[in-house]
């Protein structure tokens, strides 16, 4: 199976992941688009993280846990993409490059979510 997620943690990152929706159906990349926080409604990421998918693109601000949170979960590959927020998204990016050992997450500059989308591309 050839599907990506693209998950991120709020609807206010829309900018963000439109244009990571936009170059994959510009590359005829299936992919299912959901919104779920790791701390809000963690449920509700557990039951997306029952399906499965070939690369995952996770997306968030202020602590920017989900990546890492998916992470640990799936053999998948997973692109982090830090979005703005606190200290214009610094935080959220050193929350997605500081993983654990074992727990790799590949991570874009803050709001790129261009390269996540190519980069999601070239791993397909």
């Amino acid at each position: 199976m050839n599907k990506v997620l693209v998950l991120f943690g709020s609807k206010s990152d829309s900018k963000v992941f439109g244009r990571i929706t936009e170059i994959l159906k510009g590359n005829h990349v299936e992919y299912d688009l959901r919104i779920a926080s790791a701390h809000r409604t963690p449920d509700v990421v557990d039951d997306i993280m029952k399906n499965h998918y070939r690369v995952i693109i996770a997306g968030a601000g202020l602590a920017a846990h989900l990546p890492g949170v998916i992470a640990s979960k799936t053999i998948a590959p997973v692109i982090g993409v830090p979005c703005r927020g606190n200290y214009e998204g610094l935080d959220a990016l050193l929350s997605i490059v500081q993983m654990p050992p074992g727990i790799p997450v590949l991570s874009t500059g803050v709001e790129n979510g261009a390269a996540a989308a190519d980069s999601t591309v070239n791993i397909l």
